[in-house]
Protein backbone atom coordinates (compact mmCIF):
# COMPACT_ATOMS: atom_id res chain seq x y z
CA UNK A 1 0.00 0.00 0.00
CA UNK A 2 1.34 3.42 -0.87
CA UNK A 3 0.37 7.04 -0.45
CA UNK A 4 -0.39 9.25 2.52
CA UNK A 5 -3.29 8.59 4.85
CA UNK A 6 -6.47 10.40 3.92
CA UNK A 7 -7.11 13.57 5.92
CA UNK A 8 -10.67 13.85 7.20
CA UNK A 9 -12.14 17.34 7.06
CA UNK A 10 -14.14 17.78 10.24
CA UNK A 11 -17.65 19.18 9.87
CA UNK A 12 -19.21 21.77 12.14
CA UNK A 13 -22.23 20.53 14.10
CA UNK A 14 -25.18 22.67 15.14
CA UNK A 15 -28.39 22.20 17.11
CA UNK A 16 -31.53 22.78 15.05
CA UNK A 17 -34.30 21.16 17.10
CA UNK A 18 -35.18 20.64 20.77
CA UNK A 19 -37.78 18.37 22.35
CA UNK A 20 -38.44 18.21 26.09
CA UNK A 21 -40.49 16.05 28.45
CA UNK A 22 -39.67 17.22 31.96
CA UNK A 23 -41.00 17.59 35.50
CA UNK A 24 -41.23 21.33 34.75
CA UNK A 25 -43.57 20.71 31.85
CA UNK A 26 -43.82 19.39 28.31
CA UNK A 27 -42.19 21.30 25.46
CA UNK A 28 -39.24 23.64 25.28
CA UNK A 29 -41.20 26.85 25.89
CA UNK A 30 -42.79 25.66 29.13
CA UNK A 31 -39.47 24.19 30.23
CA UNK A 32 -37.52 27.41 29.69
CA UNK A 33 -40.18 29.60 31.29
CA UNK A 34 -40.10 27.52 34.47
CA UNK A 35 -36.29 27.49 34.60
CA UNK A 36 -36.01 31.26 34.23
CA UNK A 37 -38.67 31.81 36.89
CA UNK A 38 -36.78 29.62 39.37
CA UNK A 39 -39.82 27.41 39.86
CA UNK A 40 -39.03 23.97 41.25
CA UNK A 41 -40.89 20.76 40.35
CA UNK A 42 -40.13 18.62 43.41
CA UNK A 43 -43.33 17.49 45.14
CA UNK A 44 -44.84 14.58 47.07
CA UNK A 45 -45.08 11.54 44.81
CA UNK A 46 -48.52 11.00 43.25
CA UNK A 47 -47.77 7.94 41.08
CA UNK A 48 -47.94 5.39 43.91
CA UNK A 49 -48.73 5.15 47.63
CA UNK A 50 -45.58 6.13 49.54
CA UNK A 51 -46.82 5.21 53.03
CA UNK A 52 -44.20 2.47 53.49
CA UNK A 53 -41.40 4.28 51.65
CA UNK A 54 -38.61 6.18 53.43
CA UNK A 55 -38.53 8.89 50.73
CA UNK A 56 -41.90 10.23 49.66
CA UNK A 57 -41.06 12.90 47.09
CA UNK A 58 -39.54 13.30 43.63
CA UNK A 59 -39.73 15.45 40.50
CA UNK A 60 -42.36 13.59 38.50
CA UNK A 61 -43.46 14.21 34.92
CA UNK A 62 -47.13 15.13 35.12
CA UNK A 63 -49.85 15.74 32.52
CA UNK A 64 -48.06 13.60 29.93
CA UNK A 65 -50.30 11.98 27.31
CA UNK A 66 -48.31 9.65 25.02
CA UNK A 67 -51.18 9.52 22.51
CA UNK A 68 -50.39 13.14 21.58
CA UNK A 69 -47.13 11.88 20.03
CA UNK A 70 -47.77 8.28 18.96
CA UNK A 71 -50.51 5.75 18.31
CA UNK A 72 -52.16 4.48 21.51
CA UNK A 73 -51.60 0.84 20.59
CA UNK A 74 -47.92 1.50 19.90
CA UNK A 75 -47.57 3.39 23.19
CA UNK A 76 -48.90 0.41 25.16
CA UNK A 77 -45.94 -1.62 23.88
CA UNK A 78 -43.42 0.89 25.22
CA UNK A 79 -42.11 1.42 28.71
CA UNK A 80 -42.71 4.91 30.07
CA UNK A 81 -39.05 5.90 29.49
CA UNK A 82 -39.42 4.99 25.81
CA UNK A 83 -42.63 6.98 25.53
CA UNK A 84 -40.79 10.01 26.94
CA UNK A 85 -37.93 9.56 24.48
CA UNK A 86 -40.14 9.12 21.42
CA UNK A 87 -42.28 12.11 22.44
CA UNK A 88 -39.22 14.34 22.91
CA UNK A 89 -37.79 13.20 19.56
CA UNK A 90 -41.11 13.87 17.82
CA UNK A 91 -41.15 17.40 19.27
CA UNK A 92 -37.53 17.90 18.20
CA UNK A 93 -38.39 16.85 14.64
CA UNK A 94 -41.29 19.28 14.51
CA UNK A 95 -39.09 22.05 15.90
CA UNK A 96 -36.29 21.45 13.42
CA UNK A 97 -38.45 20.61 10.37
CA UNK A 98 -35.63 18.28 9.35
CA UNK A 99 -36.37 16.56 5.99
CA UNK A 100 -35.81 12.95 7.04
CA UNK A 101 -37.21 11.56 3.78
CA UNK A 102 -34.48 13.41 1.84
CA UNK A 103 -32.02 10.67 2.88
CA UNK A 104 -33.18 8.52 5.83
CA UNK A 105 -29.87 6.62 5.84
CA UNK A 106 -28.07 9.86 6.74
CA UNK A 107 -30.09 10.37 9.95
CA UNK A 108 -29.94 8.31 13.15
CA UNK A 109 -30.72 8.29 16.86
CA UNK A 110 -28.51 8.09 19.93
CA UNK A 111 -30.83 8.29 22.95
CA UNK A 112 -29.23 6.98 26.14
CA UNK A 113 -30.71 5.73 29.39
CA UNK A 114 -29.28 4.92 32.78
CA UNK A 115 -31.68 2.14 33.82
CA UNK A 116 -34.03 1.53 30.89
CA UNK A 117 -37.52 0.12 31.44
CA UNK A 118 -37.74 0.07 35.22
CA UNK A 119 -41.57 0.20 35.23
CA UNK A 120 -41.64 -2.88 33.02
CA UNK A 121 -39.14 -4.68 35.25
CA UNK A 122 -41.26 -3.98 38.31
CA UNK A 123 -44.55 -5.00 36.70
CA UNK A 124 -43.28 -8.19 35.07
CA UNK A 125 -41.30 -9.49 38.03
CA UNK A 126 -44.51 -8.97 40.01
CA UNK A 127 -46.40 -10.99 37.42
CA UNK A 128 -43.82 -13.78 37.58
CA UNK A 129 -43.81 -13.99 41.38
CA UNK A 130 -47.55 -13.49 41.80
CA UNK A 131 -49.04 -15.49 38.93
CA UNK A 132 -46.29 -17.65 37.52
CA UNK A 133 -44.00 -17.75 34.45
CA UNK A 134 -46.81 -18.09 31.90
CA UNK A 135 -48.12 -14.64 32.87
CA UNK A 136 -44.95 -12.78 31.90
CA UNK A 137 -45.65 -10.51 28.92
CA UNK A 138 -44.11 -11.34 25.52
CA UNK A 139 -43.30 -7.62 25.38
CA UNK A 140 -41.21 -7.71 28.58
CA UNK A 141 -37.85 -7.81 26.82
CA UNK A 142 -38.51 -5.27 24.04
CA UNK A 143 -40.08 -2.91 26.59
CA UNK A 144 -37.35 -2.99 29.23
CA UNK A 145 -34.06 -3.00 27.31
CA UNK A 146 -32.29 0.39 27.29
CA UNK A 147 -31.90 0.68 23.52
CA UNK A 148 -35.63 0.97 22.90
CA UNK A 149 -35.90 4.77 23.15
CA UNK A 150 -33.46 4.95 20.23
CA UNK A 151 -35.00 2.02 18.37
CA UNK A 152 -38.59 3.20 18.70
CA UNK A 153 -37.57 6.72 17.70
CA UNK A 154 -35.97 5.35 14.54
CA UNK A 155 -39.16 3.38 13.78
CA UNK A 156 -41.49 6.29 14.51
CA UNK A 157 -39.50 8.87 12.54
CA UNK A 158 -38.13 6.63 9.79
CA UNK A 159 -34.46 7.06 10.72
CA UNK A 160 -32.30 4.45 8.94
CA UNK A 161 -28.86 5.79 9.79
CA UNK A 162 -26.75 4.99 12.89
CA UNK A 163 -28.91 4.02 15.89
CA UNK A 164 -27.30 3.32 19.24
CA UNK A 165 -27.96 3.57 22.98
CA UNK A 166 -25.41 4.77 25.51
CA UNK A 167 -25.92 3.27 28.98
CA UNK A 168 -23.44 5.09 31.24
CA UNK A 169 -25.67 5.90 34.20
CA UNK A 170 -26.02 9.65 34.79
CA UNK A 171 -23.57 10.51 32.00
CA UNK A 172 -25.65 8.79 29.30
CA UNK A 173 -27.41 11.90 28.00
CA UNK A 174 -24.23 13.93 27.56
CA UNK A 175 -22.31 11.00 26.10
CA UNK A 176 -25.13 10.42 23.60
CA UNK A 177 -24.82 14.04 22.49
CA UNK A 178 -21.04 13.77 22.33
CA UNK A 179 -21.03 10.53 20.38
CA UNK A 180 -23.63 11.84 17.92
CA UNK A 181 -21.61 15.05 17.51
CA UNK A 182 -18.47 13.01 16.74
CA UNK A 183 -20.34 10.93 14.16
CA UNK A 184 -21.60 13.95 12.24
CA UNK A 185 -18.29 15.78 12.52
CA UNK A 186 -16.42 13.02 10.73
CA UNK A 187 -19.05 12.75 8.02
CA UNK A 188 -20.78 9.50 8.98
CA UNK A 189 -24.20 11.13 9.33
CA UNK A 190 -25.87 14.38 8.33
CA UNK A 191 -28.12 14.63 11.37
CA UNK A 192 -28.77 12.78 14.63
CA UNK A 193 -31.56 12.77 17.18
CA UNK A 194 -29.53 12.65 20.39
CA UNK A 195 -30.20 12.82 24.11
CA UNK A 196 -31.52 10.70 26.94
CA UNK A 197 -34.69 9.26 28.46
CA UNK A 198 -35.47 8.00 31.96
CA UNK A 199 -38.47 6.98 34.08
CA UNK A 200 -37.17 5.68 37.41
CA UNK A 201 -39.71 7.30 39.74
CA UNK A 202 -41.45 4.10 40.76
CA UNK A 203 -41.50 1.74 43.72
CA UNK A 204 -38.29 -0.11 42.93
CA UNK A 205 -36.35 2.97 41.80
CA UNK A 206 -37.18 4.96 44.91
CA UNK A 207 -36.51 1.99 47.21
CA UNK A 208 -33.15 1.22 45.62
CA UNK A 209 -31.76 4.74 45.67
CA UNK A 210 -32.98 5.25 49.23
CA UNK A 211 -31.25 2.03 50.30
CA UNK A 212 -28.00 3.43 48.86
CA UNK A 213 -28.51 6.65 50.87
CA UNK A 214 -27.92 8.51 47.59
CA UNK A 215 -31.13 10.59 47.65
CA UNK A 216 -32.40 13.27 49.99
CA UNK A 217 -34.60 12.25 52.94
CA UNK A 218 -36.03 15.76 53.46
CA UNK A 219 -39.67 14.58 53.54
CA UNK A 220 -40.77 17.55 55.66
CA UNK A 221 -39.64 20.07 53.04
CA UNK A 222 -39.46 18.36 49.63
CA UNK A 223 -39.54 21.55 47.56
CA UNK A 224 -36.24 22.58 49.19
CA UNK A 225 -34.60 19.15 49.13
CA UNK A 226 -32.56 19.61 45.94
CA UNK A 227 -29.99 22.19 47.02
CA UNK A 228 -26.74 21.86 45.06
CA UNK A 229 -23.65 23.44 46.61
CA UNK A 230 -25.57 24.31 49.79
CA UNK A 231 -24.16 23.26 53.17
CA UNK A 232 -27.47 21.60 54.06
CA UNK A 233 -27.66 19.23 51.08
CA UNK A 234 -28.18 15.56 51.92
CA UNK A 235 -28.51 13.83 48.54
CA UNK A 236 -30.09 14.17 45.13
CA UNK A 237 -33.79 14.23 44.31
CA UNK A 238 -35.08 11.72 41.77
CA UNK A 239 -36.31 13.22 38.52
CA UNK A 240 -37.40 11.80 35.17
CA UNK A 241 -38.14 12.77 31.59
CA UNK A 242 -36.39 13.11 28.26
CA UNK A 243 -34.44 15.65 26.28
CA UNK A 244 -33.72 15.09 22.59
CA UNK A 245 -31.79 17.51 20.37
CA UNK A 246 -31.47 17.46 16.60
CA UNK A 247 -27.77 17.74 15.78
CA UNK A 248 -27.05 18.64 12.18
CA UNK A 249 -24.10 19.27 9.92
CA UNK A 250 -23.87 23.06 9.71
CA UNK A 251 -23.73 23.48 5.93
CA UNK A 252 -26.80 21.30 5.51
CA UNK A 253 -28.64 23.33 8.14
CA UNK A 254 -27.70 26.61 6.45
CA UNK A 255 -28.75 25.39 3.00
CA UNK A 256 -32.23 24.49 4.18
CA UNK A 257 -32.64 27.68 6.20
CA UNK A 258 -32.91 25.95 9.58
CA UNK A 259 -33.03 27.87 12.83
CA UNK A 260 -29.69 27.28 14.58
CA UNK A 261 -29.76 27.41 18.38
CA UNK A 262 -26.04 26.92 19.00
CA UNK A 263 -23.01 24.92 17.92
CA UNK A 264 -21.62 21.87 19.67
CA UNK A 265 -17.92 22.61 19.46
CA UNK A 266 -16.17 20.03 21.66
CA UNK A 267 -16.52 16.80 23.63
CA UNK A 268 -14.38 15.15 26.27
CA UNK A 269 -14.70 12.08 28.46
CA UNK A 270 -12.67 10.18 31.05
CA UNK A 271 -13.14 7.53 33.73
CA UNK A 272 -12.39 7.75 37.44
CA UNK A 273 -11.31 4.10 37.76
CA UNK A 274 -12.06 4.61 41.44
CA UNK A 275 -15.36 3.38 42.95
CA UNK A 276 -18.79 1.98 42.05
CA UNK A 277 -20.70 5.06 43.17
CA UNK A 278 -18.38 7.63 44.76
CA UNK A 279 -16.49 10.17 42.63
CA UNK A 280 -12.73 10.60 42.73
CA UNK A 281 -12.61 13.35 45.35
CA UNK A 282 -9.58 15.03 43.76
CA UNK A 283 -11.67 16.03 40.77
CA UNK A 284 -8.77 15.23 38.44
CA UNK A 285 -10.53 12.81 36.05
CA UNK A 286 -13.63 15.00 35.80
CA UNK A 287 -11.48 18.10 35.34
CA UNK A 288 -9.57 16.38 32.54
CA UNK A 289 -12.83 15.51 30.75
CA UNK A 290 -13.68 19.22 30.83
CA UNK A 291 -10.18 20.14 29.62
CA UNK A 292 -10.46 17.64 26.75
CA UNK A 293 -13.75 19.23 25.73
CA UNK A 294 -12.29 22.74 25.64
CA UNK A 295 -9.24 21.57 23.69
CA UNK A 296 -11.45 19.69 21.25
CA UNK A 297 -13.45 22.90 20.75
CA UNK A 298 -10.34 25.02 20.32
CA UNK A 299 -11.48 27.14 23.26
CA UNK A 300 -9.16 28.71 25.81
CA UNK A 301 -10.39 28.27 29.41
CA UNK A 302 -10.60 32.06 29.72
CA UNK A 303 -13.29 32.07 27.00
CA UNK A 304 -15.76 29.93 28.99
CA UNK A 305 -18.59 32.14 30.26
CA UNK A 306 -20.81 29.57 31.95
CA UNK A 307 -20.78 26.00 33.24
CA UNK A 308 -24.01 24.03 33.49
CA UNK A 309 -22.90 21.84 36.38
CA UNK A 310 -23.79 18.24 37.04
CA UNK A 311 -24.54 19.65 40.50
CA UNK A 312 -26.46 16.76 42.02
CA UNK A 313 -26.83 18.06 45.61
CA UNK A 314 -24.77 15.17 47.01
CA UNK A 315 -22.18 15.87 49.73
CA UNK A 316 -19.21 14.44 47.78
CA UNK A 317 -20.25 15.21 44.21
CA UNK A 318 -20.65 18.97 44.50
CA UNK A 319 -17.26 19.43 46.17
CA UNK A 320 -15.62 17.21 43.57
CA UNK A 321 -17.14 19.17 40.69
CA UNK A 322 -16.05 22.48 42.20
CA UNK A 323 -12.47 21.15 42.31
CA UNK A 324 -12.78 19.85 38.73
CA UNK A 325 -13.94 23.23 37.42
CA UNK A 326 -10.97 24.90 39.11
CA UNK A 327 -8.56 22.33 37.65
CA UNK A 328 -9.92 22.95 34.15
CA UNK A 329 -10.36 26.72 34.23
CA UNK A 330 -7.60 27.72 36.64
CA UNK A 331 -7.86 31.26 38.01
CA UNK A 332 -10.67 32.00 35.52
CA UNK A 333 -12.96 29.67 37.52
CA UNK A 334 -13.60 32.46 40.03
CA UNK A 335 -15.13 34.60 37.26
CA UNK A 336 -17.26 31.93 35.57
CA UNK A 337 -21.00 31.57 36.20
CA UNK A 338 -21.97 28.07 37.30
CA UNK A 339 -25.45 26.71 38.02
CA UNK A 340 -27.31 23.46 38.52
CA UNK A 341 -30.68 22.86 36.85
CA UNK A 342 -31.16 19.85 39.14
CA UNK A 343 -32.09 22.28 41.89
CA UNK A 344 -35.40 22.69 40.00
CA UNK A 345 -36.15 19.39 38.24
CA UNK A 346 -34.12 16.90 40.25
CA UNK A 347 -31.69 14.34 38.88
CA UNK A 348 -33.11 12.77 35.73
CA UNK A 349 -30.30 10.18 35.59
CA UNK A 350 -29.64 9.18 31.97
CA UNK A 351 -31.80 12.04 30.69
CA UNK A 352 -30.10 14.69 32.84
CA UNK A 353 -27.30 15.72 30.48
CA UNK A 354 -29.62 16.15 27.51
CA UNK A 355 -32.16 18.20 29.46
CA UNK A 356 -29.35 20.35 30.82
CA UNK A 357 -27.85 20.87 27.37
CA UNK A 358 -31.30 21.93 26.15
CA UNK A 359 -31.63 24.33 29.08
CA UNK A 360 -28.21 25.78 28.34
CA UNK A 361 -28.77 26.53 24.65
CA UNK A 362 -32.28 27.88 25.24
CA UNK A 363 -31.03 30.24 27.93
CA UNK A 364 -28.05 31.31 25.79
CA UNK A 365 -30.50 32.33 23.09
CA UNK A 366 -32.45 34.66 25.41
CA UNK A 367 -29.38 36.06 27.18
CA UNK A 368 -30.24 34.81 30.66
CA UNK A 369 -28.42 32.44 33.01
CA UNK A 370 -30.61 29.95 34.88
CA UNK A 371 -30.12 30.12 38.68
CA UNK A 372 -29.35 27.46 41.27
CA UNK A 373 -32.35 27.62 43.60
CA UNK A 374 -32.36 26.64 47.30
CA UNK A 375 -28.77 27.88 47.63
CA UNK A 376 -29.08 29.78 50.91
CA UNK A 377 -26.01 28.69 52.89
CA UNK A 378 -23.13 27.87 50.51
CA UNK A 379 -20.78 25.09 51.50
CA UNK A 380 -17.39 26.73 52.24
CA UNK A 381 -15.79 24.11 49.98
CA UNK A 382 -18.11 25.16 47.14
CA UNK A 383 -16.86 28.68 46.57
CA UNK A 384 -17.66 29.56 42.94
CA UNK A 385 -20.35 31.82 41.48
CA UNK A 386 -23.34 29.46 41.41
CA UNK A 387 -25.88 32.16 40.38
CA UNK A 388 -27.92 31.68 43.57
CA UNK A 389 -31.71 31.80 43.47
CA UNK A 390 -32.25 34.56 40.88
CA UNK A 391 -31.95 34.52 37.09
CA UNK A 392 -29.11 36.68 35.76
CA UNK A 393 -29.03 38.71 32.56
CA UNK A 394 -25.78 37.83 30.78
CA UNK A 395 -24.50 37.10 27.29
CA UNK A 396 -23.01 33.62 27.11
CA UNK A 397 -20.86 32.93 24.07
CA UNK A 398 -19.20 29.73 25.30
CA UNK A 399 -20.80 27.29 27.73
CA UNK A 400 -19.85 23.90 29.08
CA UNK A 401 -22.24 21.18 30.28
CA UNK A 402 -20.99 18.42 32.61
CA UNK A 403 -22.28 14.96 33.50
CA UNK A 404 -20.78 12.34 35.81
CA UNK A 405 -22.18 8.83 36.25
CA UNK A 406 -22.01 5.97 38.74
CA UNK A 407 -19.05 3.78 37.85
CA UNK A 408 -16.85 6.83 37.23
CA UNK A 409 -18.08 7.99 33.80
CA UNK A 410 -17.19 11.65 33.16
CA UNK A 411 -18.34 13.68 30.16
CA UNK A 412 -18.37 17.33 29.11
CA UNK A 413 -19.51 19.14 26.01
CA UNK A 414 -18.71 22.70 24.91
CA UNK A 415 -21.52 24.74 23.37
CA UNK A 416 -20.86 27.92 21.42
CA UNK A 417 -23.15 30.71 20.29
CA UNK A 418 -23.62 30.39 16.52
CA UNK A 419 -21.88 33.13 14.58
CA UNK A 420 -21.99 31.49 11.16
Amino acid sequence: MSGAAKTIELKRVVITGIGVVSPLGIGKETFLEALLSGRGAVRSIERFDTTEFPVKFAAEVRDFDPSAYMDKKVAKRMDRYTQYGVAAATMALEDSAYPVSEDPYAVGAFIGSGVGGLDTHYDQIGALLGRGPTRVSPFFIPMMIPNMASACTSIQLGLKGPVNAVCTACAAGTMSLGDAFSLIRRGDATAMFAGGAEAAVNQVGMSAFAAMRAISFRNDEPERASRPFDAGRDGFVMGEGSGVLVLEESEHAIRRGAHIYAEIAGYGMTADAFHLTEPDETGEPAGLAMTKATRDAGVDPSEVDYVNAHGTSTPLGDIMETKAIKLCLGSHAARVMVSSNKSMFGHCLGAAGALEAAATVLSMEVGKVIPTINLDDPDPQCDLDYVPNTVREAEVNVAMSNSFGFGGHNAAIVLRRWHG
